[in-house]
C-alpha cells in the first residue's frame, strides 16, 4: 500500500473516528454538561443532518479548487472542530462545533475517493477505494471502542483531545506524501456542477446506494436489542460482536473491491443476493448463540462488501462531477441510516416482533438486487453494438418512404440483374451503373443510365444522340439530359 493511499486511510480513521465515539460517551456528555440523554442524543442527528445536507452544499461551492490544498484546509477545520468540542463549556458550544465539523465531513471524504481513484492503475479503482473505506472499518472496530475507554478513564474531552491530534498527524502527512491534483472541473460553478444529476444512469446508482444498504443499516440500528432480547446473549457480548462485524466489515470490503474490479455490477448483484440470504438465515438461526454469532461475521463481511462497487459505480457515472456526486452518495447513505431507523421502528410496533426485523431487512435488500440488474440491464443495452444507432434522416430513405398515409407508394420489386429500384412519378425506373468508374469513360456515360419499363418505346427530343444498346432487353433511343445523365426509354421483353 502507497503511503498517499495509507495518508487518505489514516484521515478517514480519524474523522469516522469522531463520527461514531460520541455513542459510547454520551451518558458523560450528558452528567457533565447537565443536559438530558436525549438531548445529548441529539448531538447524534445534528452530525447525520450536518452531513445530509451540508456534504453536497459544500462540495458544489469547493468544486472549483484544487483537491490537495482543499482537503488540507478542510482537515484544519476537522482539527479546529474537534478542539473546540473537547473545550466546549456549554452544551450549545458543543453542539455547534459538532455541526460545523459534519459540515466538512462528506466533503473530505468525496475529495479522498476521487484523489485516489484518480492515481491508482487502470482497473483498480475499486480495490483502492476498498482500501479507503478500510479506515473507516478500522474506526468502528478500534477508533470508537478506543476512544470510549479513552473518555472512560480521562474524561470525554481527552477524547476529543486525541481525535484532533489524529487528524492533525494526517494534515502533515498530507502536505508530505499526497500528489497536488487539480479540480476536474475548473473554473466551473457549483450551477453547472449541478447539472451532472441529469444523468438517469448517476440516479438510478444513488437510488441503488440508498435503497441496497438500508437493508442492513435496520439490523445495525436494532443490533443490541436483537442480539440480547431475541438471541439471549448477555449485554456484556455485544461489543465483543460488534467487533466482530467489524472485523467481518473488513474482510468485505477488500474482497468486494478485488471483485468489483473484475466485474462490477455482477458481483453487486451476486453480493447482494448472498446478503439477502444471509439476512434470510439469520431469522431462521435467530435462536441458536453459536450460529447467530457465525452469522454476525458474515453479514458484516456481505454488507460491506458491496460499497467499494457502490462508489466505483458513481464515479464512473459522474465523471463531469465525481467529487460532487460521492458527496451525495456518502449523503444517501446517512439518509438511509434515518429511514432504516424509523423503519425498523414502524416494524417493531406494528406487532410483528423482534424477529420480523430480519425478514424486512431481507426485503429492502431484495428491492435493491433489483434495482441492480436494471441498472445493469441498462449497461448491457448501452453497450450492445448498434443500440444507440442514429435513425436515417429523409435524405438515407428510399424515395418511396417519404409518402406515408392513404397515398402511399407500395414497394418496388427488385429489377434487372445489376439495377436498383424506384418510383418517379409513378412509373418503375432502374438505375444502371457503367462498368467503369465515374468520370473514367465518356461523359455521356459516366453517369447512371436510367430505364423505364412501364411505357411503349418513345424517342425522346435530344441535342445529341447516343446509338448504344440500352439495358438486355430494352428497345428505344436515350439521350444525354443537362443534368448528364443518358435516359434510356423503353420496354423490357419480361417487363
Amino acid at each position: 500500500m502507497s503511503l498517499k493511499l495509507m495518508t487518505l486511510m489514516l484521515c478517514v480513521f480519524g474523522i469516522t473516528t469522531g463520527e461514531f465515539v460520541i455513542a459510547g460517551i454520551l451518558p458523560d456528555i450528558a452528567h457533565d454538561l447537565v443536559v438530558s440523554i436525549p438531548a445529548a442524543g441529539l448531538l447524534v442527528t445534528a452530525y447525520a443532518i450536518g452531513m445530509i445536507v451540508g456534504g453536497p452544499v459544500m462540495t458544489a461551492l469547493t468544486a472549483r479548487f484544487a483537491r490537495k490544498p482543499l482537503i488540507v484546509a478542510l482537515l484544519v477545520i476537522v482539527v479546529v472542530g474537534n478542539l473546540a468540542s473537547g473545550l466546549a463549556p456549554v452544551y450549545p458550544v458543543l453542539f455547534v462545533a459538532r455541526i460545523v465539523t459534519a459540515l466538512v465531513t462528506a466533503t473530505f471524504f468525496a475529495n479522498a475517493i476521487v484523489i485516489a481513484a484518480s492515481t491508482a492503475p487502470e482497473g483498480k479503482q475499486a480495490s483502492t477505494v476498498s482500501k479507503l473505506v478500510f479506515g473507516m472499518n478500522l474506526s468502528m472496530m478500534l477508533g470508537a471502542p478506543l476512544g470510549t475507554f479513552i473518555g472512560n478513564n480521562f474524561g470525554w474531552r481527552a477524547t476529543f483531545y486525541a481525535i484532533s491530534a489524529v487528524c492533525l498527524l494526517g494534515l502533515l502527512l498530507v502536505l508530505r506524501f499526497v500528489p497536488d491534483v487539480g479540480s476536474s472541473t475548473p473554473g466551473t460553478s457549483a450551477v453547472a456542477e449541478l447539472r451532472v444529476f441529469g444523468n438517469p444512469s448517476l440516479q438510478l446508482a444513488i437510488v441503488i446506494t440508498a435503497v441496497a444498504n438500508m437493508g442492513l443499516l435496520i439490523v445495525f440500528t436494532y443490533f443490541a436489542p436483537l442480539l440480547t432480547d431475541l438471541t439471549g446473549f448477555a449485554a456484556g457480548t455485544v461489543p465483543v460482536l460488534l467487533l466482530l462485524y467489524g472485523v467481518g466489515a473488513a474482510v468485505g470490503n477488500f474482497v468486494g473491491g478485488w471483485l468489483s474490479d473484475r466485474a462490477l455490477m455482477p458481483s453487486q448483484v451476486g453480493l447482494l443476493g448472498l446478503l439477502a440470504l444471509g439476512l434470510v438465515a439469520m431469522w431462521a438461526v435467530s435462536g441458536n448463540i453459536v450460529l447467530t454469532a457465525v452469522m454476525v461475521f458474515l453479514i458484516g463481511a456481505m454488507g460491506f462488501s458491496v460499497i467499494p462497487g457502490m462508489q466505483t459505480r458513481v464515479l464512473n457515472t459522474a465523471s463531469a462531477a465525481p467529487t460532487l456526486a460521492i458527496a451525495v452518495n456518502a449523503s444517501a447513505y446517512q439518509l438511509a441510516a434515518a429511514l432504516a431507523g424509523w423503519l425498523g421502528g414502524r416494524v417493531i410496533d406494528s406487532g410483528l416482533g423482534l424477529k420480523s426485523v430480519y425478514l424486512t431487512s431481507a426485503a429492502v435488500t431484495v428491492l435493491g438486487i433489483l434495482l441492480s440488474c436494471y441498472a445493469w440491464l441498462r449497461d448491457r443495452t448501452a453497450a450492445r453494438p448498434g443500440a444507440r444507432r442514429r435513425r436515417p434522416g429523409p435524405e438515407r430513405r428510399r424515395p418511396e418512404a417519404r409518402r406515408r398515409g392513404p397515398g402511399a407508394l407500395p414497394p418496388v420489386r427488385p429489377g434487372p440483374a445489376g439495377c436498383t429500384a424506384h418510383r418517379h412519378n409513378g412509373r418503375k425506373q432502374w438505375l444502371v451503373r457503367p462498368p467503369w468508374p465515374r468520370g473514367n469513360g465518356p461523359k455521356r456515360t459516366s453517369a447512371p443510365t436510367r430505364w423505364s419499363s412501364s411505357r411503349p418505346a418513345t424517342r425522346t427530343p435530344s441535342t445529341a444522340r447516343d446509338t448504344r444498346r440500352g439495358p438486355s432487353g430494352s428497345t428505344g433511343a436515350s439521350s444525354r439530359t443537362r443534368c448528364g445523365w443518358a435516359s434510356w426509354t423503353g420496354r423490357s421483353s419480361s417487363g
